[in-house]
């Protein structure tokens, strides 16, 4: 940790420094378990079933979540330390492989690696700086540090399931997301979710409420992968409906949230992307709650 502390600082500040980006790297696998924990969440694996998933459980994901336990602690410090993408990049793909061997070769959160990576590390960046996390200084500082390669990373021909679809729809990648800034989680998913419980909903409840608002208007790669274009319209349909009819505020909003389970599971449709922006936006909230 010694090589990404600021020069000059006292001894004090370098361990509260510290503490700060291993708080900010924990603070995304809290954020992951949360994700797993809601339910009911549409062709997504719970602890209640694997949705629509025949390789995994949440004891994949679990076991996926260890894995990554002092990566993403990692991340912040590497961004504290105001690293190049490029290393950031080599400790993603590291983690990856790490991620591989804990769940026996399946992809539990690659997506998760690469965006809640980004976030902790221009949170890192912004810490160093003694700057308030804030989401909007937090996506000032991402584009700033990153956009311009993450830019031409969305350029690239990637072999992911996700960036094939991307390609082949003519939809926004995660990289080119990225590149953005993720609009979709500054302006949707974390706005959804701030407004849901300012409404009074319990974390459940707003957490079911961001995941479609999410699902609306997100370009999502693994459902585009998984159903094709169509596949992709009638999620987007489902999670518009959904809200339509009153969102996670309408009494049975629990019954309604099933019943879209039910039907992406016998498509076989899954949400992987909005999985990830839910996920971010609860990590969001509570480094930015905290800071």
């Amino acid at each position: 940790m010694n090589a990404v502390i600021r020069n000059g600082v006292s001894a004090a500040q370098d361990t509260h420094l510290a503490c700060t980006l291993k708080g900010i790297g924990r603070a995304a696998v809290v954020a992951l378990y949360d994700e797993l924990a809601l339910d009911p969440k549409p062709g997504l694996v719970s602890f209640v079933d694997s949705g629509s998933h025949s390789d995994m459980d949440a004891r994949t994901f679990l076991r996926s979540l260890f894995s990554l336990r002092f990566y993403f602690p990692r991340l912040a410090a590497l961004g504290a330390a105001g690293s190049a993408f490029e290393l950031l990049e080599r400790e993603g793909i590291d983690a990856e492989v790490r991620m591989l061997a804990a769940t026996g070769g399946i992809n539990t959160h690659r997506g998760a690696v690469f965006c809640l990576g980004l976030l902790c590390a221009s949170a890192g960046a912004l810490v160093a700086q003694g700057a308030r996390l804030e989401p909007s200084l937090l996506r000032r500082e991402l584009t700033t540090c990153w956009g311009r390669v993450l830019s031409e990373r969305a350029l690239r021909i990637s072999p992911a399931h996700g960036a094939i679809a991307a390609r082949r729809f003519g939809l926004r990648s995660a990289a080119a997301e990225a590149a953005l800034g993720f609009p979709v989680l500054f302006e949707t998913t974390l706005p959804a979710l701030l407004a849901a419980q300012h409404r009074g909903a319990a974390p459940r409840e707003a957490r079911l409420q961001a995941l479609f608002e999410t699902m609306d208007v997100l370009e999502d790669t693994n459902l585009a992968h998984r159903g094709g274009l169509a596949g992709l319209q009638h999620a987007q349909r489902a999670a518009r409906a959904f809200l339509a009819a009153g969102g996670a505020f309408r009494p049975d909003a629990l019954v309604h949230a099933r019943a879209v389970h039910a039907d992406f599971v016998a498509r076989r449709l899954s949400p992987g992307g909005t999985a990830d922006m839910l996920a971010a936006a609860c990590w969001a909230q509570r480094v930015c709650g905290q800071a």
